[in-house]
């Protein structure tokens, strides 16, 4: 007899337990935009070097009766490949007398004219982004790395959030760490938008990301793992609310497609959470915990509460404080002690599924944001990049859901990494000019990983103890926000 048993008496995967998942999981819509966002916001428009000139080059256009594209040849040297322009130098004197060569970049032999970096800055290519962080502050060229930078300190901001929310919903309950990670990521998420430097902008991520560790590990325990989730349909569950992390990388591609201002939507992506801050305080807090934490009176009364929603008004008379203890004795006993990072490494059977859950989180998150971090490389317009890359985990979560349902955690796991493994491998023999080709690899690719991920969210809260599952949630998911 145990929690398990409670949940069944008061209704199971009833009515209440619907509106719990559903109302935990809708945040996936926009906080799924979180972690990629930056492909967006600090993508890279098209530039060069602005002319060394007084005039516009459209005014200079019409005087010598030449395009745009052709004019810059004037002002601004072919790359090494010879195909574009270049993006880091310019002439240092304009080469007039390229008007009357009526030639190609990639023949042109510029090689001893002088030149010289972007000393009055660049001019950005509005066709694609109208302004991003890197148009606004100019992270090109040897400034590039910022770019990379910010979301660098996003991550270190899960990281830390892992960390600190992770021992304070342990402190304070599952619940209220949600509630103020929403608060969090709604306020600083939205105050970014308004950030008047690269300083400020990197220190609202950094916040963003430690707000959206809290919400990831609470909105994950209290939805779909042990607080309120029957474990026969802990994997139905599991899976299908991943699915609105799913809808929301599609939600992302149309947002921003239709805002190509990145204030604009890091707003639009962020204010939503003031909506799931107001609902989020009609949660029940866990049983568990209240019980654990000697706060058995108050997780009677949420159970009632939910009795009452799933419509069983007789377990409400049946469900006393000794029937509740008698069911959770042994998790009562296991929680006056104390348990910590170390105990994932204390016995020799826990010590190797920490060692091997490590390497399976490790490998496929780096598979994962290999792929999606850089949504440019692939040359294909990003916004139909990121909705394919959206679509393709559609068919890839009910892979997953079939193959869990019929084959088990383990083989699920070990096909999912090994063909993600043989795709993204094989892809690196694909030759370059074989675009089309490299972009579908990388898709399937995705797709298999994105199954991965699936399946090591339910099989790495199943492989611990009870007493230290909630200690591995902060070790573990960061890595993984949708």
């Amino acid at each position: 007899m145990g929690f398990t048993d409670l949940l069944d008496q008061v209704g199971g995967f009833g009515r209440y337990q619907w509106i719990h998942v559903i109302l935990i999981s809708l945040p996936g819509l926009m906080t799924a935009s979180q972690n990629l966002l930056n492909n967006f916001v600090s993508g890279i428009p098209v530039h060069h070097c602005k002319p060394a000139t007084n005039q516009s080059l459209q005014d200079l256009g019409r005087i010598y009766q030449v395009d745009e594209q052709q004019l810059l040849k004037v002002f601004i040297p072919p790359d090494p490949s010879g195909n574009r322009l270049d993006r880091c130098r310019r002439y240092v004197e304009p080469q007039w007398h390229m008007l009357s060569l009526n030639i190609s970049l990639n023949a042109l032999n510029v090689s001893e004219l002088q030149t010289e970096g972007c000393v009055d800055g660049w001019s950005f290519d509005q066709s694609e982004f109208s302004a991003t962080t890197v148009s606004e502050w100019d992270l090109v060229c040897s400034l590039r790395p910022l770019k990379q930078m910010i979301q660098t300190i996003y991550m270190g901001g899960v990281l830390t959030g892992a960390i600190v929310f992770g021992g304070l919903s342990d402190r304070f309950g599952r619940k209220s760490v949600l509630i103020w990670s929403y608060l969090q990521l709604a306020v600083l998420g939205c105050s970014s938008a308004l950030s008047p430097s690269y300083t400020a902008y990197c220190i609202f991520r950094f916040l963003s990301g430690m707000a959206m560790s809290g919400i990831i590990l609470n909105g994950v325990s209290l939805s779909t793992q042990v607080e309120w989730i029957p474990t026969k349909t802990r994997t139905v569950v599991g899976t299908l609310t991943s699915f609105f992390f799913t809808f929301g990388q599609i939600i992302l591609a149309g947002l921003a497609y239709w805002l190509r201002d990145w204030r604009k939507l890091q707003v639009v992506v962020c204010a939503p959470q003031f909506l799931f801050f107001t609902y989020s305080w009609w949660y029940a807090e866990s049983a568990r915990w209240l019980v654990m934490n000697r706060r058995s009176e108050e997780a009677l009364k949420n159970l009632h509460r939910v009795a009452r929603i799933n419509r069983r008004p007789e377990a409400i008379n049946k469900l006393t404080l000794e029937v509740l203890h008698s069911h959770m004795s042994k998790e009562i006993e296991s929680s006056r002690s104390s348990f910590t990072a170390f105990d994932l490494l204390k016995t020799r059977r826990i010590r190797r599924i920490s060692i091997c859950l490590t390497a399976v989180w490790f490998s496929t998150s780096f598979a994962y944001y290999g792929l999606v971090m850089d949504l440019q490389k692939f040359g294909v317009s990003i916004y139909l990049m990121q909705l394919i890359f959206g679509a393709v985990d559609i068919p890839a979560k009910f892979l997953a859901l079939g193959m869990l349902s019929y084959l088990g955690r383990r083989v699920t796991q070990v096909s999912c990494l090994f063909l993600s493994a043989v795709i993204i491998f094989a892809n690196i023999f694909v030759p370059t000019d074989m675009q089309n080709l490299r972009t579908s690899l990388a898709c399937l690719g995705k797709a298999f990983t994105s199954s991965s991920f699936t399946t090591v969210y339910l099989y790495t809260g199943e492989l611990y103890p009870t007493v230290i599952r909630w200690v591995q949630q902060a070790r573990f998911r960061p890595h993984q926000n949708f």
